[in-house]
């Protein structure tokens, strides 16, 4: 009795101090806004199963995944372990669950054979930390502190494992020395207790009371450490996994307050409308009182574990930006002024906060929202969607932004394109075609409507490289028969980098202008050679009310291609290696890999890939409308690394899909003075040539 009135103090002292903890933690929670409804119960559930339990972003490096995964199914099997010794030191009794039968003998053989998986794991984490420079434990960010808690929970994980083999090997030996039942099947202790041929029974029993002791202790310890540490995601990272966005990649929320403003704008009659009250206090982000719940959940999830910022392409090149950095300032904010919000409410000032004290300016305009952070990370963090929310409040609150992206607004404002060329131009790519375009609105004059509407965009309307793009694309189209059209000068820029960019409100202008356009024409289809175009399209306007069916010039070719209905007569190309460099909101931001490739593999037979490609590909930079603006300091240029990647597969050809891309990498080849000897071409181009 005395032993189980010992063990229930300690269960309530533990509980006592984790509940005290928590508390504080979660009623910060109610200082932040709301962020998307919890809904599909069933795909959350799958995406848990998948990502959080299945460990599929962890085994993106397949040696070092499985060590992690090995840790993270080891603690799930040896949670039961643990809830039965809480039964048996609150009960007095001994094995308590050994009632399952053949289930506990599988659980606990499997208990004790990752208890020694587990050990080997954690002393490989250890020697990494300890003993090697890896690039992804270093930054700013990370003191000695960091250093010091990871090191401590490892080494917690570690004695935890120690003491649950030896109390299960102190378990078997007594058992068997003195002929008694054993319940469960213990594979590895059963070779240990056999090893210790000099064991009386009672060095067996007081190996196992003391390893029975401090393993329970160790676990309450534990337990209570992890809040204050790293990992505090050994709790979190499953329900953040389930809490996840649903939404593609390349989807930005649309914010309701905005909406509501430009509709205004549009239609003062709703003014008069009743409408639920959507002001958010400020528009964007400035401190931890404007972020969701969501992006607390992911700050408090965060295991620091440097994914995010070892594949971001402005902290590679230099640049301040650390994805993990910025959810580690949001976490060590709210903790910060937290308890003066829960004495003094949301309006108290300590005259400081996360935008200005914490994240500077400069960290957040180096972002290219490329998304690669946000595909890496092991808990389904979206770093991108707290960064321009960020910059929104910069722009909408502050009117703060770099001079190239304030003279960008003013051209999409005043000429519909982030460029000084007025819509008048926006038809002279078809100059010189052998066959004559059709406009959208010559052809409803004469009462035809046809299938898709080509949205050429700006890029491909303005600028000289890429309207031979459109131009190609265009004699495919005419060459196969399909029955399309282009808006012509009533075309105008979707909004894409003003969005990107923190300008919601000019996005949202561009938007509705759009939208209210197609509707009048009927549009239905939309084929479009840009991605940002095409993931704005797809993702972002239907929340506005723009329901099209869009799809990507790539996805349509390979689509034709598979049908029958666009037949190549034969390449020059069969013999030149080809490179194809991933845009990132055809790739990550809406998983459009396979399409291109089989484009291309359709041109050559020698399709060379990049050391990183794919969901991996490294961005060219001009994402995040970093394209219309000089780049932050560092110590290279993204597109000089993403081009010299091209470089080193010998290819003669570097195809990509995108007009930015296409931009950086033709930057990157001159640069690197090889623009004579490589060429950047579009798929599109590709394909035209091998009609």
């Amino acid at each position: 009795m005395t032993r189980q009135i010992i063990f229930a103090l300690t269960l309530l002292i533990t509980l006592g101090v984790f509940y005290f903890t928590i508390v504080r933690i979660v009623r910060f929670f109610r200082f932040t806004r709301p962020a998307f409804p919890v809904r599909d119960f069933g795909k959350r559930f799958s995406l848990m199963m998948k990502v959080a339990f299945g460990q599929s972003r962890i085994f993106r490096k397949p040696i070092l995944g499985l060590f992690h995964a090995l840790v993270f199914w080891g603690f799930c099997i040896i949670l039961f372990g643990s809830i039965e010794m809480v039964i048996d030191g609150l009960s007095g009794t001994e094995r308590a669950l050994r009632f399952l039968g053949p289930v506990y003998d599988f659980i606990i053989a499997s208990g004790d054979i990752f208890a020694v998986l587990v050990a080997i794991s954690i002393i490989v984490f250890l020697a990494r930390r300890l003993f090697f420079r890896v690039r992804r434990f270093e930054g700013v960010e990370m003191k000695s502190k960091s250093h010091i808690d990871a090191n401590i929970s490892l080494t917690l994980i570690l004695l935890l494992m120690i003491s649950l083999l030896t109390m299960n090997t102190g378990y078997v030996g007594y058992n068997h020395s003195e002929g008694r039942e054993i319940y469960g099947i213990f594979p590895v202790s059963s070779i240990l207790a056999g090893m210790m041929q000099g064991f009386s029974v009672r060095d067996f029993l007081m190996m196992h009371e003391i390893s029975w002791w401090t393993h329970i202790l160790l676990i309450f310890v534990f337990a209570n450490y992890l809040p204050y540490s790293k990992h505090f995601h050994v709790f979190m990272s499953v329900p953040n996994v389930f809490l996840s966005r649903l939404d593609p990649l390349g989807k930005l929320e649309n914010m309701e307050s905005i909406t509501r403003e430009v509709r205004l704008m549009m239609d003062p009659g709703t003014a008069y409308a009743p409408a639920a009250d959507t002001s958010p206090g400020r528009f964007g982000v400035k401190d931890a009182e404007d972020v969701t719940w969501k992006n607390y959940f992911d700050s408090l999830s965060c295991t620091e574990c440097g994914r995010c910022t070892e594949v971001c392409p402005a902290n590679i090149t230099g640049k301040k930006l650390s994805p993990r950095k910025i959810m580690m300032d949001l976490r060590a904010r709210m903790k910060e002024k937290g308890p003066g919000m829960v004495r003094e409410g949301r309006g108290f000032d300590d005259g400081r906060s996360l935008l200005g004290n914490y994240v500077s300016e400069e960290e957040l305009w180096a972002c290219a929202t490329c998304n690669a952070c946000a595909r890496e990370c092991p808990i389904n963090i979206n770093h991108p969607s707290l960064i321009v929310d960020m910059r929104r409040y910069l722009v909408l609150e502050e009117a703060s932004a770099p001079g190239e992206l304030k003279s960008m607004f003013s051209y999409i404002e005043n000429n519909g394109a982030p460029w000084q060329y007025p819509a008048d131009d926006r038809l002279n790519w078809t100059r010189d075609l052998k066959f004559r375009v059709p406009v959208l609105s010559e052809l409803a004059g004469r009462g035809e409507k046809p299938e898709y509407l080509f949205w050429v965009g700006c890029a491909g309307a303005f600028d000289d490289r890429y309207r031979k793009v459109v131009r190609a694309f265009a004699e495919i189209l005419n060459h196969i028969g399909v029955s399309y059209a282009v808006l012509g000068k009533e075309e105008t820029c979707t909004g894409d980098p003003a969005k990107r960019a923190g300008n919601e409100l000019l996005f949202q202008m561009q938007a509705f202008q759009v939208i209210d356009l197609l509707q009048k024409y009927g549009v239905r289809k939309i084929i479009t050679t840009c991605p940002h175009c095409f993931n704005i399209f797809k993702n972002e306007y239907p929340g506005l009310g723009g329901d099209f069916e869009t799809i990507s010039h790539v996805s349509f070719l390979n689509d034709r291609l598979r049908d029958g209905s666009l037949r190549l007569s034969g390449s020059s190309l069969k013999d030149v290696r080809i490179t194809y460099h991933d845009p990132c909101y055809l790739g990550r931001a809406n998983e459009i890999y396979s399409e291109p490739r089989a484009l291309l593999k359709a041109v050559t037979g020698d399709l060379a890939e990049m050391k990183s490609h794919g969901s991996f590909a490294l961005c060219c930079g001009a994402g995040g409308a970093q394209m219309f603006k000089e780049a932050e300091k560092g110590d290279q240029e993204i597109f000089i690394r993403r081009t010299a990647d091209a470089l080193e597969t010998g290819a003669e050809i570097i195809a990509t899909a995108c007009p930015f891309c296409m931009t950086m990498l033709t930057d990157g080849l001159k640069y690197k003075n090889r623009e004579e000897e490589v060429r950047n071409m579009d798929i599109a181009e590709l394909i035209a040539g091998s009609l």
